[in-house]
């Protein structure tokens, strides 16, 4: 009697197992097919945008010499939207675009990010809901390459084309890059690159640069960086 139930318990858990299994080896062909079907698309949306023109700047904060650049680039393209993330003080880049005589009207300042990740964490929902596909990336040599890998993978999830923009330092850079930090920032990229699929953060510090009040920003910022030409 009890090695029938033992043999009856076992079928019984075998035919778990196997109607599991079964469960399991359907789920992993629809989410293979619905992942195959994501990176076509999303790979022929990237080779289309990689020959259209650049549709907005964006800008990675943490030097003065990218701002100057940018300013300059400003007037040669002033239709183009430009994106500094985490930049200079308001006051500073007001003084630094007004130096190049550059059109304010479409500079964007998101002040929301602490970090490389939480600068494009931030500012892809800005560059979709202007409706990017193809972006230059300005950023220093100390910024490489961990700043235009994060970019590839991060906007090119997002069907956005990337054209890095290096801007060369001047004097004693003040950061320095290491393998550790690379890898750790491009493992939470990859993840990234799937949760942002689903998940759009929004920043609450997002400023327009010809709206900003020198008035106010000149009592509440700190002194522009001595290379920018501008400070006191």
């Amino acid at each position: 009697m009890k090695c029938k139930f033992t043999i009856k318990s076992a079928i019984f858990i075998k035919g778990k197992f196997s109607n599991l299994w079964q469960l399991l080896q359907k789920i992993s062909g629809v989410l293979c097919l619905v992942l195959g079907s994501w990176l076509i698309f999303t790979t022929i949306t990237l080779v289309s945008a990689s020959s259209e023109p650049v549709d907005a700047f964006f800008v990675l904060g943490g030097s003065i010499r990218r701002e100057i650049y940018m300013a300059q680039q400003a007037q040669q393209y002033p239709q183009t939207p430009i994106l500094i993330s985490q930049g200079s003080p308001e006051s500073c880049l007001l003084l630094i675009f007004h130096k190049e005589a550059a059109d304010l009207h479409n500079v964007w300042l998101e002040r929301c990010a602490n970090s490389t990740f939480g600068n494009f964490y931030y500012g892809i929902p800005i560059l979709q809901r202007w409706g990017v596909h193809k972006v230059k990336l300005v950023t220093s040599p100390t910024h490489l390459p961990r700043a235009k890998w994060m970019a590839q993978i991060l906007f090119g999830a997002h069907g956005i084309w990337v054209e890095p923009e290096i801007v060369h330092e001047q004097g004693i850079p003040g950061n320095r890059e290491s393998w550790l930090k690379t890898g750790l920032d491009l493992t939470r990229s990859l993840l990234w690159a799937v949760l942002s699929q689903v998940i759009q953060p929004q920043c609450s510090s997002v400023t327009k640069l010809a709206e900003v009040d020198m008035s106010v920003s000149q009592h509440r910022d700190l002194k522009c960086e001595h290379q920018g030409g501008v400070g006191e």
